[in-house]
């Protein structure tokens, strides 16, 4: 079955084409600048080029449904509902936090923690076991401070993505490992969107929403003055 995959939920603007549980091709970059509108419809090009099918090959499309970057997230669920009613096909959604995991699973960690910055000291979380990957404690919006996960501080754990930076400063947890150079990738989308594509576990399209977390607050620019 070939599934394309999109993750546009943070500064990676990711593709990916599988055959079944085979990466085909993948496309992604990291900018600060947020360059999901000029180049994901780019990326998904290159990416059906590099894995030799067309367009009309697709069978099902997978997307990173968030927590994240709102203006990455809507262009990310426009751009799948558009394939999947073009193409007529399935359409499935992963938590964008699950697809920062899976390289760190079975590494002796007692839990891997995903975090991605949503700016001042709060970031987008959730713990996941470290070597099955079930989630242990659900998506949430979470201020930092010096008292976040002392839970864990006899535990093995790595704290991975853009708002590890904040937390290894912050966190009295000195056991702990930090990886920040870690994004979201449509590349580890493919075990959890098959799993979802053997239960039928398919998003309606009609009334698919992104998984915004927060509501989005838009900052008025100011008149310039003459």
């Amino acid at each position: 079955m070939k599934i394309l995959y999109l993750e546009t939920s943070s500064k990676n603007c990711s593709v990916a084409v599988s055959d079944d549980d085979k990466l085909l091709c993948l496309c992604e970059e990291v900018s600060e600048n947020y360059k999901q509108s000029e180049s994901l419809h780019t990326y998904v090009e290159w990416a059906l080029e590099g894995a030799g099918i067309s367009l009309k090959d697709i069978e099902a499309v997978s997307l990173g449904k968030g927590p994240g970057s709102y203006t990455g997230l809507r262009i990310g669920a426009a751009s799948a509902k558009g394939f999947c009613y073009g193409l007529k096909v399935p359409f499935i959604a992963v938590n964008s936090l699950e697809s920062m995991i899976e390289p760190f699973l079975g590494h002796n960690y007692d839990f891997v923690v995903p975090l991605i910055d949503a700016r001042r000291m709060e970031v987008y979380t959730a713990v996941y076991d470290g070597s099955t990957g079930k989630e242990r404690s659900a998506t949430e919006a979470k201020i930092l401070d010096e008292t976040s996960f002392e839970e864990f501080k006899d535990k093995k754990v790595i704290f991975v993505g853009d708002g590890a930076k904040k937390a290894k400063d912050i966190l009295n947890l000195p056991d702990a490992d930090f990886n920040e150079s870690i994004y979201p990738s449509s590349q580890y989308l493919i075990k959890k969107t098959l799993e979802k594509i053997n239960n039928k576990d398919f998003e309606d399209m009609a009334y698919f929403e992104p998984f915004y977390l927060k509501d989005f607050h838009g900052v008025k620019k100011k008149k310039s003055e003459d």
